[in-house]
């Protein structure tokens, strides 16, 4: 594990999972975050030095409880999307294939102030961005 330099501004997020390897494996390949901690397979610190990201081991007595479908079912109902910078939506898109999320297709990309945006879901569903600097 590397040691990343925050700010102690930076913005931070938590995601609860259900599979904690495969969620902290895809948001470091897919959102270039570099892992900082991880304690007791309970979660798993994921950072830049502008963001950190928490990834929480749901308790099992509840995780066994809920179905992530194959391919999972995006859901769109969350008040909250995460947003991410990356040097490329093309290979950020291919790198969310390879770890079983999705980064919609190229048409459905669109521009946000100095940005190019899209958006995906990772692989339990969860509703995300990316955002390439135009």
């Amino acid at each position: 594990m590397s040691v990343v330099t925050r700010s102690v501004d930076s913005l931070g997020g938590v995601i609860y999972a259900v599979d904690i390897a495969r969620m902290s494996a895809f948001y470091e390949t897919v959102a270039a975050l570099e892992r900082v901690e991880e304690i007791d397979h309970d979660f798993v610190e994921l950072a830049t030095p502008a963001v950190d990201l928490v990834i929480v081991q749901i308790p099992e007595q509840w995780a066994r409880e809920i179905v992530i479908a194959d391919p999972p079912e995006r859901r769109e109902e969350g008040a909250v999307k995460l947003a991410f910078p990356v040097a490329s939506i093309a290979a950020a898109r291919e790198a969310a294939t390879a770890h079983g999320g999705v980064i919609d297709a190229p048409s459905a990309e669109w521009s946000f102030g100095p940005w190019t945006v899209c958006d995906g879901h990772d692989p339990e569903g969860n509703v995300f961005q990316v955002r390439q600097r135009i």
